[in-house]
């Protein structure tokens, strides 16, 4: 039976905020609520059978036909409007559609009148402007009291002037906003080899994908049809045309001066540079993305380098009709989440991500690898390797054959290791052999994507020069993909359970890195999911499956402070706000995805006769569940770029807690207590 995905917002379960709460707050050790007696074991055993079975059954209603699951995949406002935006660039409206996509974005203002990054999190200039702009072009009132309350909220917080680069882009485009408004994006970037310092493959693959497209945009220069005549100006503290400082140094650092002073330089001697050489970037820029396209799954198979894309093949002036721009404006439709009278537009799809990580949890659940919910997706699985196109990864290894996995359907120019190795330890987990040419060619490709460093980033190799994040453009700081020690973790659990140990050097290197990466605390950053919870959970993984000795100081440690974040309520919870150093201790109360990473983890490092794990599992088991199956969870426990873009993956609350109430109970009923598992 094939299920659609869901569309729409849980119901608000939100709590206080860490400021204001005792509980469940954060707790250490002694303030753990009471911890099961012997007779409430008995019956937390049977509870948690009953909760797998459940949650099990509801996982597999809703596995596709083809074999494979895909769950919603949630931003902020800032998606949404931007579909809302291109409709009216193109004058191309589809009423209906930006209805229901309004719907959802009144739905999740905030109480302080603007919208914010994530569930329940502060106030976002640039996410609250794109909101009341999307809102004002479906057709709201600027005086009904939604509106007067974001409005000033926008104009308290310094007004539309304050918003970042990216918001000021789409500004310029509908010319609300002088082009000075934003950093000189010369096209001929496309022309720079790869020696010179600031070239298109020392940026990241969103920003590569991103750029490209944008490139031609900021050379032409078009503008909106924007039919409804829509603007913003009330949203302004002062006349646009008359603001001179619209750039700042977003690192604060040397190169930061450089770059702002290039700007200035850039603007001066631009227009002068010769027609020919111009003509040549544009279309430079646009083989690139041309190349790229992807099919029905679209540039990149992300929403903003689609759209960028579509926008800029309209200002070359493609015909309506032309396969490319058909095709690029199908895939970008593809992304918004059906539904009745609410729905929101996806960045991108999760299908291969969220397949994998349920294959895992349903074998952990005690389905076996020739059921035929495993076996489904490990066919649909192997039939999107990717073994013959090198992608940009190619670029810093030309020599390394082509394998994984991408994270959406189709993305052949760009499979990512965390991907691969998350698949590959699915499918050598089925131990019956008949994926071992895929599983050895992915063990290959990860261990040839290893950095210099000894870590892995997602999507290339030592992709880490940060001065490039100081360009005026750069003022999300994410233009690069450096290693993180949550996706080089993934790589050593994946290579050490398909047997290699530490006497191998990529395992060695890669161990070293992660030692260096410990933070004082003793946790470790979580880079794609939310936070040290997600990064400490990792990292146990591929220590235990590395053949760590698991009672060492240094894992100690990070078994010291995860049990110090375990709230009164025996859950744990991280808020998106901890990507501030300042803010890193807070969170809103436990959600059940945390909760499960944290058991995971501890149950790596051998703590599972634990009594705070009992609790923890107590929690998950009487956690409030919906009738889908998942378990109740507004919270974004993910991200895009720390800071910037935060993610809630539907899929987390299904999957995640079955992993990890079934590993709790597979390992209290075994006589022996490690796990066996690179996840």
């Amino acid at each position: 039976m094939k299920i659609e995905p869901e569309t729409g917002r849980t119901e608000d379960m939100s709590t206080a905020s860490h400021f204001e709460q005792t509980e469940p707050g954060v707790a250490p050790k002694s303030q753990v609520g009471e911890i099961p007696s012997a007779h409430d074991l008995m019956q937390l055993d049977e509870q948690i059978e009953t909760v797998i079975h459940d949650a099990v059954m509801a996982l597999k209603n809703r596995q596709q036909e083809d074999g494979h699951w895909v769950f919603d995949l949630e931003a902020d406002a800032t998606i949404p409007a931007e579909y809302i935006f291109l409709n009216h660039y193109l004058d191309e409206r589809e009423p209906d559609v930006e209805a229901k996509l309004a719907s959802y974005i009144r739905s999740i203002q905030e109480e302080h009148g603007g919208w914010a990054l994530f569930y329940k999190g502060d106030m976002d200039i640039s996410a609250s402007v794109k909101a009341y702009w999307a809102l004002k072009i479906a057709g709201d009132d600027i005086d009904a009291p939604h509106m007067k309350k974001a409005r000033t909220a926008i104009l308290e917080a310094g007004g539309a002037e304050k918003t970042n680069v990216f918001t000021r882009y789409a500004m310029a485009l509908f010319g609300y906003v002088p082009w000075r408004a934003v950093p000189v994006m010369p096209v001929e970037l496309m022309l720079m080899p790869k020696w010179f310092p600031v070239n298109m493959w020392r940026f990241s693959y969103w920003s590569r994908t991103v750029i490209a497209p944008l490139l031609i945009l900021a050379t032409l220069k078009p503008q909106a049809k924007n039919p409804t005549g829509t603007r913003v100006d009330e949203l302004f503290t002062e006349n646009p045309e008359t603001i001179e400082k619209w750039l700042d140094n977003p690192t604060g650092k040397l190169a930061g001066e450089f770059f702002l002073g290039l700007d200035k330089v850039l603007r001066i001697v631009e227009p002068a540079f010769p027609k020919i050489l111009r003509q040549k970037a544009i279309d430079k820029a646009l083989g690139f993305f041309t190349e790229r396209l992807n099919g029905e799954d679209g540039l990149g198979a992300i929403f903003p380098a689609m759209a960028n894309a579509v926008m800029a093949m309209e200002a070359l002036g493609y015909p309506k009709d032309h396969p490319d721009l058909v095709i690029a404006k199908d895939s970008i439709k593809k992304l918004v989440t059906p539904g009745e009278g609410e729905a929101f537009c996806q960045p991108c799809v999760s299908p291969v991500w969220d397949t994998s990580l349920t294959a895992h949890a349903l074998m952990e659940a005690g389905e076996g690898p020739a059921d035929a919910p495993i076996k489904e997706a490990c066919d649909w699985l192997i039939d999107r390797e990717i073994t013959e196109t090198k992608g940009d990864w190619a670029i810093n290894a030309p020599d390394l054959e082509p394998s994984g996995w991408a994270f959406q359907y189709r993305n052949d120019h760009y499979p990512d290791v965390d991907d691969t190795a998350v698949v590959g330890m699915a499918l050598h987990r089925t131990s019956d052999g008949e994926y071992n040419e895929s599983v050895e060619r992915a063990i290959s490709w990860v261990e040839g994507m290893q950095s210099s460093n000894g870590g892995w980033g997602a999507f290339d190799i030592d992709n880490d020069k940060e001065f490039l994040n100081a360009i005026p453009f750069a003022d999300h700081g994410a233009l690069l993909d450096p290693p993180t020690a949550d996706v080089s973790a993934r790589c050593i659990s994946f290579l050490a359970q398909v047997g290699r140990d530490t006497s191998d050097p990529v395992i060695k290197r890669g161990l070293d890195y992660l030692k260096a990466e410990q933070e004082d605390d003793g946790s470790w950053f979580g880079r794609w999911g939310t936070n040290y919870v997600y990064g400490t959970w990792s990292v146990l993984c591929a220590l235990n499956a590395a053949g760590e000795d698991m009672t060492s100081d240094y894992v100690q440690r990070a078994v010291d402070w995860l049990y110090s974040r375990q709230n009164a309520d025996g859950g744990w919870g991280e808020d998106g706000a901890t990507y501030d150093l300042a803010r890193r201790d807070e969170d809103k109360g436990s959600t059940a995805s945390q909760t499960a990473w944290a058991m995971l983890g501890l149950m790596a490092a051998g703590e599972v006769d634990d009594p705070r794990i009992a609790k923890a599992a107590e929690y998950l088991a009487n956690a409030p569940r919906r009738e889908d199956g998942r378990w109740e969870e507004p919270w974004f426990t993910a991200v895009g770029f720390p800071r910037v873009f935060y993610l809630r993956y539907h899929g987390y609350s299904a999957f995640f807690p079955i992993w990890a109430l079934a590993r709790f109970r597979n390992l209290k009923k075994s006589n022996d207590k490690k796990v066996a598992w690179g996840m």
